[in-house]
């Protein structure tokens, strides 16, 4: 079962049909939407300030949130894939995005609708990534524009499936 740390008064809570793996941590001042996914190690840390997650988003291995004590908050929209080792520290993530594994995403930057922001990147604080672009590099910059609909089809399809792979730890035996 996950580990749910209640602090400060802040309990965590989750939405309908959301999966936690055994080993995940989610702490204070979180609030998941439904048909969410926090995968294994990963740790949602809303002890010094909120943590807003949508629905349908996937939040996938060894991944950490945390922000800043009363300056930063994180914000996350629908449809939303984390990937493998990201750290999001006081960043807003909008609706069909995309965090490639080990990327960074600083406080206060902004990453648009659609936006992808390449593995490895490293999103300096107060960086606003504009909807359908792609940025890579460390520090990360404009790569170019991505197809709004391919980027939508795209960002849907993973965290749809991340959805079905939830579903194959309800009954290990299946």
């Amino acid at each position: 079962m996950a580990l749910i740390i209640p602090v400060r008064g802040f309990t965590p809570v989750v939405g309908a049909d959301c999966f936690l793996a055994p080993n995940a941590t989610l702490i204070g001042d979180v609030t998941m939407g439904d048909g969410c996914s926090v995968w294994f190690n990963a740790v949602l840390r809303g002890d010094v300030n909120t943590i807003t997650i949508g629905n349908r988003v996937n939040i996938q291995d060894g991944s950490v949130l945390h922000t800043l004590y009363q300056k930063s908050t994180i914000e996350i929209g629908d449809d939303v894939s984390i990937g493998h080792n990201v750290t999001i520290h006081g960043a807003k993530i909008h609706n069909f995005a995309l965090i490639g594994m080990g990327a960074v995403v600083m406080d206060d930057a902004e990453v648009g609708e659609g936006a992808i922001v390449a593995a490895g990147a490293v999103v300096l604080s107060r960086t606003k990534i504009g909807p359908n672009e792609l940025w890579g590099g460390a520090p990360a910059k404009f790569l170019k524009m991505v197809d709004p609909e391919q980027s939508r089809e795209m960002n849907v399809k993973i965290a749809h499936n991340y959805l079905m792979y939830s579903k194959w730890y309800e009954d290990p035996a299946e």
